[in-house]
């Protein structure tokens, strides 16, 4: 990894959007996409719905790749459609808040052996509210939800 001024960790910048008709949010937190939307990939011995929670997060696609049409349980990969679209994951808000609340708990119970600091873990949940409060306005609106990221 490299190093910012100061010797401190530096991460490339991701963005993970989460959008809906009832609003979005954008996370440009590395720790976010580490920890939470990668956390499937770091191999944590888990049980099945934890695993299928967090495949999700980890279906989400990135913005600039041309994704194949794949779906899951309660989600979807929806490609592209034109040249100023990028392929999107399109879920309900519940499934998206049930994933997103499993990977909370997943990264709380393994938190030593995943190796997050203390202040990744304060960026996280911070984060995490402001994604929830998103996902909330889309549930009370009946609205599906889109999420997508890029670095």
């Amino acid at each position: 990894m490299n190093t910012a001024p100061g010797g401190e960790p530096f991460s490339p910048m991701v963005h993970v959007n989460v959008a809906s008709p009832a609003g979005g949010y954008t996370v440009g937190n590395a720790s976010f996409f580490r920890y939470i939307v990668r956390l499937a990939e770091i191999g944590l011995p888990l049980r099945v719905g934890d695993r299928e929670a967090l495949d999700m997060l980890a279906a989400i696609p990135h913005a600039f790749f041309d994704d194949d049409e794949i779906s899951g349980i309660g989600w979807r990969i929806v490609p592209a459609m034109g040249i100023d679209d990028w392929p999107v994951l399109e879920s309900t808000p519940q499934r998206l808040r049930i994933a997103f609340e499993t990977a909370r708990r997943v990264l709380w119970e393994h938190a030593v052996p995943v190796g997050v600091s203390a202040r990744e873990i304060v960026a996280i949940e911070e984060e995490l509210d402001k994604v929830l409060n998103v996902l909330k306005r889309a549930e009370d609106a009946g609205v599906p939800v889109n999420v997508s990221y890029v670095g």
